[in-house]
C-alpha cells in the first residue's frame, strides 16, 4: 500500500537554537491508519506535526501528500499553497479546540467549508448534520463559553471532517479532559478513522497511544520506536540514534 503521508530526511532549526527540534526524521503514514506520536516534552513530537501539516517548513527534507489531484510537495509550497492544502485536505483538532470564541458551534463548523466557497446555507445545513452526528442536537447557537471542554472538542471534530479531509491531525485532543471525556473523544476520532480517515495524533497519555494503530516515540528529536499493532501480532522496529 502507498503511503499517504511520506517525510524524508526532516530537520527542523528554530532561529536562534543551536540544536535541531528534528534531526533526519522519515515517517511514512498509510491510508487509514491511526497513528500515535509520543515522546517527552522537548522531543519533537509537535514539531514534527507541524512539518507533516504544512503548519512550518523544514530546515532540510521532504513532506509529500497523495492527493485526488496527485502528490503534492508540502515543504516546497509557499504560504498561501500551505494554506489552501490546509483548508482543502486537511482537518486539525488540537488540545484547546482553537474554536472561534465569537461564533457558535454551528458557525465554528460552517465557517470551514465557507473558507472553501461554499455558500453560507449550504455550508450551515451541512454543519448542522456533522453536529447531529457528533451529539451536539440542539447545542447549535451557543458559543464556546456555553459548551463543556468535551462538547468544544466536538465542535472541533465536526469542523475537521466537514470539508471531507482524508487526514485528520490532532495534537494533545484529549488534554485538556477529564478522563471520561477524553475516552469519547478518542472514540470519535477512531470512528472516523473506522469510516475511511487517517489520524495523527500527538499525545503524552499511554492509554490514548495504546488504541491506536501504531505508535511513533520520539526522544532529542529522532525516531527511537515505531510500534505497529495488528490484530493478532505486535511488532516493533526501533532505531538506536546516532
Amino acid at each position: 500500500m502507498s503511503p499517504l503521508l511520506s517525510a524524508r530526511g526532516l530537520t527542523m532549526r528554530y532561529p536562534g537554537s543551536t540544536v535541531p527540534a528534528l534531526s533526519d526524521v522519515s515517517l511514512d503514514v498509510l491510508p487509514g491508519e491511526s497513528v500515535a506520536v509520543m515522546g517527552a516534552s522537548g522531543s519533537g513530537k509537535t514539531t514534527l506535526l507541524h512539518l507533516l501539516a504544512g503548519i512550518l517548513t523544514p530546515t532540510a527534507g521532504s513532506v509529500t501528500l497523495q492527493t485526488a489531484q496527485g502528490p503534492v510537495a508540502v515543504h516546497a509550497l509557499d504560504d498561501s499553497g500551505r494554506s489552501r492544502l490546509r483548508r482543502e485536505e486537511l482537518g486539525f483538532v488540537f488540545q484547546q479546540g482553537l474554536l472561534l470564541d465569537e461564533l457558535t458551534a454551528l458557525e465554528n463548523v460552517a465557517v470551514a467549508l465557507m473558507l472553501n466557497g461554499v455558500p453560507r446555507a449550504l455550508a450551515q445545513a451541512q454543519a448542522s448534520q456533522w453536529l447531529a452526528a457528533l451529539g451536539l442536537t440542539g447545542l447549535e447557537d451557543r458559543r464556546l463559553g456555553a459548551l463543556s471542554g468535551g462538547q468544544a472538542q466536538r465542535v472541533a471534530i465536526a469542523r475537521a471532517q466537514v470539508t471531507g479531509a482524508r487526514l485528520l491531525f490532532a495534537d494533545e485532543p484529549t488534554g485538556a479532559l477529564d478522563s471520561r471525556t477524553g475516552a469519547e473523544v478518542l472514540d470519535l476520532l477512531l470512528a472516523a478513522v473506522a469510516q475511511g480517515r487517517t489520524l495523527v495524533v500527538v499525545t503524552h497519555d499511554a492509554q490514548v497511544a495504546s488504541r491506536c494503530d501504531r505508535v511513533v516515540t520520539l526522544s532529542d528529536g529522532v525516531i527511537v520506536a515505531d510500534t505497529r499493532r495488528t490484530p493478532a501480532t505486535e511488532t516493533t522496529s526501533a532505531k538506536a540514534r546516532a
